[in-house]
């Protein structure tokens, strides 16, 4: 069984995933994937092509900070990057599956951006993780992000009050971590139930 999880920057998408993975599911990052990604030689020089050398490090890789800051100030070339980028997530993505085949798991896949490429399709069923915009950019402004670039980022993505309506499962962040694993874990008992 494979599930989505989406949910929008700063809403704990990754604190959820680590608890799934506590609780004994497989789990796959987008994040992760594009990470890896964006090491490869042709991947960087297709970046360069569409966002200019100045994202280039000096070790010849990538700076993430620098296409962030590119990319939430344009959505051109945010879809752009996004056309480049999503069909190579998804076959790894589809690999990685492939190679699941046959073991009797749960799978849970963090997809940021689900419901908005409409991969929502490619799940048995979908959750969304929630919290309140206030609690969002607090913790991406603790991250790093500046107010205006996290609130930028917040607005590049669907409106949560659309993706919780969306989705099969909510999770609502909002608490503390004991909270939101009490919640998780019952998702997970229940969606091992339907995988019976």
């Amino acid at each position: 069984m494979v599930i989505g999880l989406t949910g929008n920057y700063g809403m704990g998408k990754s604190f959820v995933l680590s608890v799934f993975r506590e609780l004994g599911a497989m789990v796959l990052d987008s994040d992760d994937i594009v990470n890896h990604l964006l090491q490869h030689k042709k991947v960087i020089q297709n970046v360069k092509v569409i966002l200019g050398n100045c994202v280039e490090r000096e070790d010849g890789g990538l700076d993430k900070s620098k296409i962030s800051n590119i990319i939430f100030n344009n959505s051109k070339l945010r879809e752009q990057l996004e056309v480049l980028l999503h069909p190579m997530v998804i076959q790894k993505i589809e690999e990685a599956l492939q190679k699941m085949r046959g073991k009797r798991r749960l799978v849970i896949v963090e997809v940021p951006l689900l419901f908005e490429c409409e991969y929502q399709g490619r799940f048995s069923r979908t959750i969304t993780v929630f919290t309140t915009q206030k609690e969002a950019l607090e913790r991406l402004m603790k991250a790093g992000v500046s107010r205006s670039n996290a609130m930028k980022r917040l607005k590049a993505q669907l409106p949560i009050q659309i993706k919780k309506k969306m989705a099969d499962y909510l999770i609502d962040n909002k608490g503390t971590k004991q909270e939101t694993y009490k919640q998780v874990e019952r998702i997970y008992k229940k969606l091992l139930d339907e995988m019976v």
